[in-house]
């Protein structure tokens, strides 16, 4: 169940070298549910285990927002389902494979006959520098 809560919203921004006190002007509040997703029916989250994604900014522990409405494009980064497997890699429509974003990890070719269900479109993800 996805349950929405409004948050307030700096327009200016948040300065990440020294803070400037002519900065504390708020803008609308903000929805992290309608600016995270767009189609709850079709969306779900799931939590990334290892750092195969870390070139994408995909970190271990961090919570995917998969859209399963979305067409899954070239480049797109997926979650699939691999003879059984859930994983999280980038989409090689190209050369048949799916491509981890980490030089550790080789690229997983995608055979025919191969059970391949993609389950979503990994749209976001939610990174906790603190607890989570």
């Amino acid at each position: 169940m996805l349950v929405m809560k409004l948050s307030p919203l700096f327009s200016s921004g948040v300065a990440c070298g020294f803070p400037s006190p002519a900065d504390d002007h708020k803008e609308a509040a903000l929805s992290l549910d309608e600016h995270l997703i767009t189609n709850p029916p079709a969306t779900f989250m799931a939590r990334a285990n290892g750092d195969s994604m870390q070139g994408v900014g995909i970190f271990d522990r961090d919570v995917l927002i998969v859209d399963r409405s979305l067409t899954p494009g070239h480049g797109d980064v997926v979650v699939v389902a691999l003879d059984g497997q859930l994983t999280c890699k980038i989409l090689d429509r190209r050369l048949g494979q799916l491509i981890p974003a980490n030089d550790k990890y080789k690229p997983i070719p995608i055979w025919e006959g191969q059970e391949l269900i993609v389950e979503g479109v990994v749209k976001a993800s939610i990174r906790y520098h603190r607890g989570g």
